[in-house]
C-alpha cells in the first residue's frame, strides 16, 4: 500500500502532466459539419406514370424480383448474387472485418494464462549471491521450475479500447454496405446490359426485314434495266446497299456475342446463350417510379450510408488515438508454485508464491509517435468527412439527372415513333413513284435508307429509356433490399 504522501504526490503530478498534456487540437475539424442539409426536392416535375399493372404504386423501396419482370433477366440476377466473383471477395473482406471486431474485443477483456518452465541458473562467485550461496552450501548451478497461472488487465479509463472495438464494429457495418453497393450496381448492370441485347436482337431483326425487302427491291431494278427504264448504274447503287446492310448484320451479331458474355462474365460462368423474354422488345414498358424526397438517399442509397458509418467509426478512432496521451492503468497478477527441486513443486506449501500490482503509465517523453498516431487518425476522420459529402452530392446528383433523363427520352420516343411513321409513308409513296416513273432510284433509295436509320434509332431510344428507368431506380438505392431480406430469411 501507498503509506507515504511522497507516492501520492508523485502520482498525482504524473497524472496531472500527462492530462495537462493532452492531444493536439484539430482546429480543421471543426469547419466541417457531417450533417449536410439535402434540398427538400430534386427540382424536376415528373410526368403521370403508367404502371406495368393495374393499382400497382412503385416507389424507390421496391425490390428488384417486383421491379423486373421478365424471367430471363430476373433468373441472370439470382445466378449473379449466388456466383459473382467479386461479390465473393466482398463476402471475405466482411469476414475479416468481423474479426477485427473479435480483435479488438480481447484487448479490454481480462487476460488469464497458464505459465510454466524450466531452466537453471548460476551466478558468478565473486558476487555477493555468489558467496552468500556457496557459504548456505546452495550448489552453483541451480536448477529452477515453475508453474501457474498469470492475469493481466488494462483498466479501460478513458474508453481508449471501447472506442476501438466500436471504430471496429462500424467498419463493418459499412463493410456490409459496401457489399450492398456492389449488389446494386451489379443488378443494375446487368439490367442494362439485357435491355441492350435484347436491343441488338431488334436490330438485327430490323435489318434482315429491309435487307429482304432490299433484295426484292434489287431483283425489280435488274428487270427494269432490261426494259432499259433504269440503267447499270442503278443496279449497282441498290446492290451496294444489300452488301452494305448484310456486312453490318455481322457487327451486329458480334456486339451481340459480346454482351451475352458480359452477362455471363457478371452471372460467374462461361460463355453460354441467353435466352430472351417473349415480349417484344419495342413492347416493354418502362415501369413508373417515383423519386420520393432527398432523404431517403440517406436510408436507400447503400454507398452513402457506408460513408456515413466510415464517419463515424473515424471518430471513434481519433477518440481511441487521443485517449493515448492519458494515463494508462493496468493490473497485474499471478500465482503458482516454484521451485529449484522439482520433486518439491507440489509438496510444500513453501512452494506457493503470488503477486499483485497495479501500474500508472503515462508518456512524458519521445510522444511523437503518439501524436503522429492521432494526427493520421484526424486527417481519416477529414477523409471520411468529405467523402460523406461527396457520397451525398453524388447521390442527389445522379437521381436528378436520370430523372430528367427519363423525362426527356418520353419525349424524343414519341417524335422519333412519329418519324418512322412518316418514313414508311414515304417509302409507299416512293415506290409508287418510282413505278410510274415520275422520281429516280436515288429517291427510292435515299428514303429506304433514311427508313431503316429510323427504326435503329428508334430501337436505341427504346434501350435508352429502358436504361435510364433502371437506372433511376438504382440511383435511387434499389435493388439490395430484396437480397439482404432473402439472406435473413436462410438464417
Amino acid at each position: 500500500m501507498l503509506k507515504k504522501p511522497g507516492y501520492l504526490t508523485v502520482v498525482l503530478v504524473v497524472v496531472s502532466f500527462a492530462l495537462s498534456s493532452c492531444a493536439p487540437s484539430l482546429e480543421m475539424l471543426k469547419m466541417r459539419d457531417e450533417n449536410i442539409t439535402v434540398p427538400a426536392g430534386y427540382g424536376v416535375t415528373q410526368s403521370e406514370e403508367t404502371p406495368a399493372e393495374p393499382g400497382e404504386k412503385i416507389t424507390e423501396e421496391v425490390n428488384w424480383k417486383h421491379f423486373f419482370k421478365d424471367a430471363p433477366l430476373t433468373g441472370l440476377i439470382d445466378v449473379a448474387l449466388q456466383k459473382n466473383q467479386e461479390l465473393a471477395i466482398l463476402e471475405q473482406e466482411i469476414k475479416v472485418a468481423n474479426n477485427e471486431i473479435m480483435a479488438r474485443e480481447g484487448e479490454y477483456i481480462p487476460k488469464l494464462g497458464f505459465k510454466g518452465g524450466a531452466g537453471i541458473d548460476r551466478v558468478g562467485s565473486f558476487t555477493s549471491q555468489g558467496k552468500s550461496d556457496e557459504a548456505t552450501g546452495v550448489p552453483k548451478d541451480l536448477p529452477g521450475f515453475n508453474l501457474g497461472l498469470t492475469f493481466s488487465w488494462e483498466v479501460d479509463i478513458w474508453g481508449k479500447l471501447r472506442n476501438a472495438t466500436k471504430a471496429a464494429l462500424y467498419h463493418y457495418l459499412a463493410t456490409v454496405d459496401g457489399r450492398n453497393f456492389m449488389v446494386t450496381r451489379l443488378v443494375s448492370e446487368i439490367a442494362d446490359t439485357y435491355y441492350e441485347l435484347r436491343a441488338l436482337h431488334k436490330k438485327v431483326e430490323i435489318l434482315d426485314q429491309n435487307i429482304q425487302i432490299q433484295q426484292q427491291a434489287l431483283e425489280i431494278v435488274r428487270l427494269q434495266k432490261q426494259a432499259a427504264r433504269v440503267t447499270e448504274l442503278a443496279v449497282k447503287r441498290f446492290e451496294a446497299e444489300v452488301l452494305k446492310n448484310q456486312s453490318r448484320r455481322y457487327l451486329l451479331k458480334q456486339s451481340i456475342v459480346e454482351k451475352e458474355n458480359l452477362l455471363n462474365f457478371l452471372s460467374g460462368r462461361f460463355p453460354q446463350p441467353v435466352d430472351q423474354g417473349p415480349t417484344d422488345f419495342m413492347q416493354l414498358m418502362p415501369r413508373g417510379i417515383q423519386a420520393g424526397v432527398p432523404t431517403k438517399l440517406l436510408e436507400n442509397r447503400p454507398d452513402v450510408r457506408q460513408a456515413g458509418l466510415e464517419l463515424k467509426s473515424a471518430k471513434l478512432s481519433l477518440d481511441s488515438a487521443r485517449a493515448r496521451f492519458y494515463p494508462a492503468l493496468s493490473i497485474e497478477a499471478g500465482t503458482g508454485f516454484q521451485s529449484f527441486n522439482a520433486q518439491h513443486l507440489f509438496s510444500t506449501s513453501d512452494s506457493l508464491f503470488y503477486n499483485l500490482g497495479a501500474n500508472l503509465v503515462a508518456p512524458l517523453l519521445n510522444r511523437q509517435g503518439i501524436k503522429a498516431d492521432y494526427l493520421s487518425a484526424g486527417s481519416k476522420q477529414l477523409q471520411a468527412v468529405y467523402n460523406y459529402e461527396r457520397a451525398i452530392l453524388n447521390g442527389y446528383t445522379d437521381v436528378v439527372n436520370q430523372l430528367n433523363k427519363v423525362e426527356n427520352l418520353k419525349g424524343t420516343m414519341k417524335l422519333k415513333a412519329q418519324q418512322v411513321a412518316v418514313l414508311d409513308k414515304s417509302v409507299d409513296i416512293s415506290n409508287t413513284l418510282f413505278r410510274a416513273a415520275r422520281c429516280d432510284y436515288m429517291e427510292v433509295l435515299l428514303t429506304r435508307r433514311d427508313s431503316l436509320d429510323a427504326q435503329m434509332d428508334l430501337v436505341e431510344v427504346k434501350q435508352q429509356q429502358l436504361s435510364a428507368v433502371v437506372n433511376l431506380y438504382r440511383a435511387l438505392g434499389g435493388g439490395w433490399k430484396q437480397e439482404v431480406q432473402a439472406k435473413a430469411e436462410a438464417e
